[in-house]
């Protein structure tokens, strides 16, 4: 029942003190205290009342002061988002009122132990403000604790209520406090842990984000080290695919079109990366760029570049793309050494350069429509594997003539 009556009533608390500009943890603390607020002024309310009925005119308008003062303390909240002031001001009353009340009954024990209401003040300001702050709340409790005890002994008025009355107020005073501290205690752990498992998928949504951006390996540094990232590989392939024909074609097509072509195509290119343990570079355009050997250095790095770029090529031959569109892609491939590493501080990447790179890009560039072009690094590195026809000598810019051949197929 109790958990019902908070559903219905948190749609109204999260507008007391609304600010959009709050935190998710800052509006948690604003609707547990507003929430806390209303169950004290009921608490105030009903309490009063049962002291005036039964004779105690004075003790019950104690607490039907603090439920007016904190309706009052409510609405300024509401109506000016001071939140320090509000919780100032509520666990200022939380920590005196009840004193005040014990003092009107007579002492701690004709009082029913009221004073235990005042031990809400320290918890609600570890749970609403700094953990910090709670410590001089609970020294101000600790001290009318004190007090309260001399008190016991010299009273300053004699309470008229009746040991059974007494006896059920202890009970009233005992159940009602821990009522309202469990209840508290539930909405906010609820509540955080609600917030922490929002947190938690947001996680996992930047870590995926981060992963489609960054190798694994790459993605972890950077997580948990600020330097830069920068490493030497000997023995790795590098291959680079563009389309052919494909300024005339984006002029034809609509741009919707054009860019679904592109990314049915490339959609592909990506089932195939962690099918050959392979790591995407980056498009540009209508070219993508795949390395092997980096950042996982490996002996076959060639050998799985090439049967990946035999893939894409049949691929792409047998494909009719949206519209009844066929396309061919020229694909490049060189071996060597090279540097990987990420550059830029927003939106950096993860790239690859050298002499062996920029030889793989000229591969692509040089090749021929629906064609594997590879150079003789790569040739020797898959030879025993991979039936090559040679094509001759290519003319590479700053490299020269350089012998090439065409991939054709996998050795049976």
């Amino acid at each position: 029942m109790i958990q019902r009556l908070i559903q219905r009533t948190l749609p109204f608390v999260s507008r007391v003190g609304f600010d959009p500009n709050d935190t998710d943890e800052v509006r948690l603390q604003k609707s547990s205290l507003v929430l806390g607020s209303f169950m004290f002024i009921v608490a105030g309310s009903l309490w009063g009342i049962l002291y005036i009925l039964f004779g105690e005119a004075l003790a019950g308008w104690i607490p039907l002061s603090y439920a007016i003062f904190s309706s009052l303390s409510v609405i300024a909240f509401h109506l000016t988002r001071r939140y320090r002031f509000f919780l100032f001001s509520q666990l200022l009353l939380i920590l005196f009122l009840p004193f005040l009340l014990m003092t009107a009954l007579g002492g701690f024990i004709h009082s029913s132990a009221v004073i235990l209401w005042s031990l809400i003040s320290p918890l609600g300001a570890f749970l609403f403000d700094e953990p910090r702050h709670a410590l001089r709340w609970l020294g101000g409790y600790l001290g009318l604790i004190v007090v309260s005890g001399f008190l016991e002994f010299h009273p300053l008025v004699s309470s008229s209520l009746s040991p059974t009355l007494v006896a059920i107020f202890f009970v009233l005073n005992i159940g009602a406090v821990s009522a309202i501290v469990i209840t508290l205690l539930a909405y906010f752990v609820s509540e955080k842990n609600r917030l922490f498992a929002l947190l938690r998928n947001e996680q996992v949504k930047s870590e995926n984000l981060l992963l489609n951006i960054l190798p694994k390996e790459i993605a972890a540094i950077l997580k948990n080290e600020s330097r830069t990232i920068a490493d030497h590989y000997t023995e790795a392939s590098v291959l680079f695919a563009d389309m052919v024909g494909f300024t005339p074609l984006s002029a034809q097509l609509p741009p919707v079109e054009m860019v679904e072509l592109l990314n049915e195509a490339f959609s592909f290119f990506d089932s195939l990366l962690d099918k050959y343990n392979v790591e995407k570079i980056r498009t540009i355009g209508d070219s993508y760029m795949v390395a092997s050997g980096v950042p996982r250095q490996r002996p076959d790095h060639a050998q799985a570049l090439v049967h990946m770029a035999l893939e894409m090529r049949d691929y792409v031959a047998n494909h009719e793309f949206c519209n009844g569109h066929r396309v061919s892609f020229r694909i490049g491939i060189n071996s060597g050494s090279m540097i990987a590493g990420v550059i830029g501080r927003r939106k950096f990447v993860y790239d690859v350069w050298g002499d062996a790179v920029n030889v793989a890009s000229r591969m692509e560039s040089h090749g021929l429509g629906g064609a594997v072009q590879i150079t003789q690094a790569t040739y020797d590195l898959i030879k025993d594997e991979f039936v090559c026809e040679p094509r001759g000598s290519v003319n590479v810019k700053g490299k020269g003539e350089m012998d090439v051949w065409l991939v054709k197929s996998a050795k049976a």
